[in-house]
């Protein structure tokens, strides 16, 4: 399953006062893997930052002076995201931006080459009645955000598939162990991910007699339809 995290700066909050992408970040992930593809691109948007925007992101319309127009960028981009699922937190801003830069150029909407997955839901049905912002995201699950002083996408996408993996397996970060460790022994003496060795921890005698025990009662009370006693029986 391939999987793409997206982000984008803005020069402010709504696309039907002709507002325009400055940013957008794209980072790769199959089979919840980083690959290490990205796609990242500063755009210049033919028109002035809102100050308020500016104080969110700090980018400037002088840093964006020779950087290239969303034309110059959309057949990259497209071809980055076809046929992934778009995961976005508050995907209807990044959305809304995304398709009205289309428009311009009279290309289909994001929505008809990708699957969206909003994490804003998501974190909602699973966090109801707290804060879900990106920065609560990763206190709540102990991730390290301290870098993100300003809003960027790069390093806001980087933050969202770690926010994104810790909701999606069902517990934080600190009861996982992290499931792959740097090597750096290769050949050519690149950096490589090795698999962190499984950790197995077998059950005490006390725990195996007490498992017995609760398995006993329950064949009792089921008048000897405990089907796990069926299936040790089996083996």
């Amino acid at each position: 399953m391939r999987q793409i995290f997206l982000d984008t700066e803005t020069t402010g909050l709504d696309p039907r006062q002709g507002h325009r992408i400055i940013e957008v970040a794209c980072i790769e992930m199959v089979n919840r893997r980083p690959t290490g593809h990205h796609l990242h691109k500063y755009v210049n948007p033919e028109r002035e930052i809102d100050a308020g925007a500016a104080a969110v992101h700090g980018i400037t319309l002088d840093f964006l002076a020779d950087k290239p127009k969303f034309a110059d960028i959309a057949d990259e981009f497209l071809e980055f995201i076809n046929g992934a699922e778009l995961i976005i937190h508050n995907a209807p801003f990044d959305i809304g931006f995304l398709n009205a830069e289309l428009r311009r150029l009279d290309r289909v909407p994001v929505e008809t080459l990708c699957r969206v997955t909003d994490t804003l839901r998501m974190a909602k049905d699973l966090h109801p009645g707290k804060r879900n912002s990106l920065d609560a995201l990763c206190e709540r699950y102990d991730i390290d955000n301290a870098q993100r002083t300003l809003h960027g996408a790069l390093l806001d996408t980087e933050l969202l598939a770690e926010v994104f993996l810790a909701m999606t397996r069902g517990q934080n970060a600190l009861m996982i162990e992290p499931e792959f460790v740097p090597r750096t022994n290769d050949l050519d003496g690149k950096p490589r991910q090795a698999r962190k060795p499984i950790v197995v921890c077998h059950a005490s005698e006390e725990e195996v007699q007490l498992h017995d025990q609760v398995l006993a009662g329950i064949n009792k009370e089921t008048k000897g339809g405990c089907v796990w006693l069926a299936a040790e029986s089996s083996t």
